[in-house]
């Protein structure tokens, strides 16, 4: 049985005892300092959105008070006055509506607090002839089914050797999590515990946009190296003048400009991970480059004699078939197979069923903060319409999305209310159906307009080709390229030339 089914049977036996709406089962986020976060880990009667949230206590009192409230639990009174967490993500609602009646209890395991239990119901006198003993036997069923799932997990940890350690982005801030419990996203979270122990090198491929960086992360933080540097490299931003110096740094006076010394990412890298993302990108000199120092282990800076021994275990994305690229003669095949030993598909968004509402819910959580919103939250259809799309664009456009209509919904929030509704016009789907026709049907053939020459008319076809190729793929240059069959660079010059005006 999954982490996710223990809990979620654990809450049924909770409804089974208590009459109620919606029950949830928070966790203490143990990571947090100087402050109380909570993270949903099952609910029942709320909307899925709900399990992509995170609460901090300090920003939703009710929370607050349910966590000091001691072993008896609190029941707020219908007029308590205090927002709800919950308000608006009520399951099979047909219109928004509050929650009047709501109590909860803090939980523990090994004597420290765990978390909350919370139990919602419309019907602001529900809990009226609930007795303390009943709310007792929740309290202990809910920490003995905790306790033996803290033990299952702390035994799944160390016979795979790969406890996951809390790692700080490259980038900076807490690193977001690779959401999702779909069978897809299930068996892709297996494959990676199962190699994640290992030092095999790991391909991650698919789609632009379906969070490969996060898959990589998770292979770090799982890893026995997850205590030493996760270094990422963007060779599609590497330019092959400069590859040299970023990967295997430089000594001063190497080349014009080289004024001091310079440690490249290999360095950086040294006894941790270092992630090629977008490798597919790399020009095929800088190509051979890497896979020398793949095989031998060695660094040597440009401008030194001395070769330098590093430790690194080596992760490549990208969103190319490789294998196709190797046919072209556009990707080494020594490298390709250096670096495919362990390939890891990330599915597309489209074949994530409901994960989507989840990432949903993270995206509108983290907008939520960012505007100072008041509890946003998916309407109905809105949810509807989300699960209605392909996402050729995959995260990155369902991300973008939210974005937008979080900002649409946040400009017209009335004063006072409890919610934001995120609505249908908010997400701008209304006319997408219409587009995604428009790109998939036949183009009528060109026509010369009178006094065009053949020049003209090609360079039209190739402005209207390049644009509809980049709409397509959601702006993406390289991926525009490989429908073209061409080097990223040379459309690039292209587009430039015919005025799109792209940048790299």
């Amino acid at each position: 049985m999954t982490t996710d089914s223990h809990y979620r049977e654990l809450l049924a036996a909770v409804r089974g005892l208590i009459a109620c709406d919606a029950v949830a089962l928070l966790r203490l986020l143990p990571e947090q300092v100087g402050e109380a976060v909570l993270q949903p880990v099952a609910v029942d009667g709320l909307a899925e959105e709900a399990l992509g949230r995170r609460f901090p206590a300090a920003a939703h009192p009710r929370l607050a008070r349910l966590l000091a409230s001691g072993p008896q639990g609190l029941r707020f009174a219908a007029d308590a006055g205090l927002p709800d967490p919950y308000d608006g993500l009520l399951a099979n609602q047909q219109a928004l509506q509050a929650v009047h009646d709501c109590m909860g209890m803090p939980l523990h395991h090994e004597g420290r607090l765990w978390g909350l239990v919370t139990l919602d119901a419309l019907d602001p006198k529900a809990f009226d002839r609930i007795d303390p003993g009943r709310l007792q036997v929740v309290a202990n069923l809910l920490e003995s089914g905790i306790a033996a799932q803290q033990t299952i997990e702390a035994l799944a940890a160390r016979a795979a050797q790969a406890q996951a350690v809390a790692q700080e982005h490259w980038q900076g801030g807490r690193p977001r999590e690779l959401l999702g419990k779909s069978a897809a996203m299930n068996q892709l979270k297996r494959e990676i515990d199962t190699v994640a122990a290992s030092d095999l090198t790991v391909l991650i491929l698919g789609e632009t946009g379906v969070g490969k960086e996060l898959v990589a992360q998770r292979l770090h933080a799982r890893s026995a190296r997850s205590a030493r540097p996760l270094v990422q490299i963007n060779c599609a931003a590497l330019p092959e003048t400069l590859a040299d110096s970023e990967l295997f740094g430089h000594k001063r006076g190497a080349f014009t400009g080289a004024v001091a010394d310079r440690v490249g990412k290999f360095e950086l890298a040294d006894g941790g991970t270092l992630f090629l993302d977008e490798v597919g990108e790399l020009p095929l000199a800088v190509q051979a480059k890497l896979l020398r120092v793949l095989q031998s282990g060695e660094v040597q800076r440009p401008g030194s004699d001395r070769l330098l021994r590093v430790d690194v275990r080596v992760l490549a994305a990208t969103n190319r078939d490789l294998g196709h690229e190797v046919a072209r003669g556009r990707f080494r095949a020594d490298l390709y197979h250096r670096l495919s030993v362990y390939p890891l598909l990330v599915p597309p968004l489209r074949d994530r069923g409901r994960d989507l509402l989840t990432l949903a819910g993270g995206f509108l959580e983290e907008n939520q903060h960012r505007l100072g919103a008041r509890n946003l939250r998916l309407a109905p259809e809105a949810s509807a319409a989300l699960l209605r799309q392909g996402w050729p664009g995959n995260v990155r456009e369902l991300e973008h999305l939210i974005s937008r209509a979080a900002l649409r919904a946040w400009a017209e929030q009335a004063p006072g209310g409890r919610w934001t509704a995120i609505e249908l016009r908010h997400l701008g789907l209304e006319g997408a159906a219409e587009a995604s026709a428009a790109l998939s049907a036949p183009a009528a053939p060109m026509q010369a307009a009178p006094g065009q020459g053949l020049r003209e008319v090609t360079e039209s076809f190739q402005r209207q080709w390049i644009e509809a190729a980049l709409l397509r793929h959601g702006g993406s240059l390289a991926a525009a390229a490989r429908d073209a069959g061409m080097d990223r660079s040379n459309l690039l010059r292209l587009a430039k030339r015919l005025g799109l005006q792209r940048s790299g």
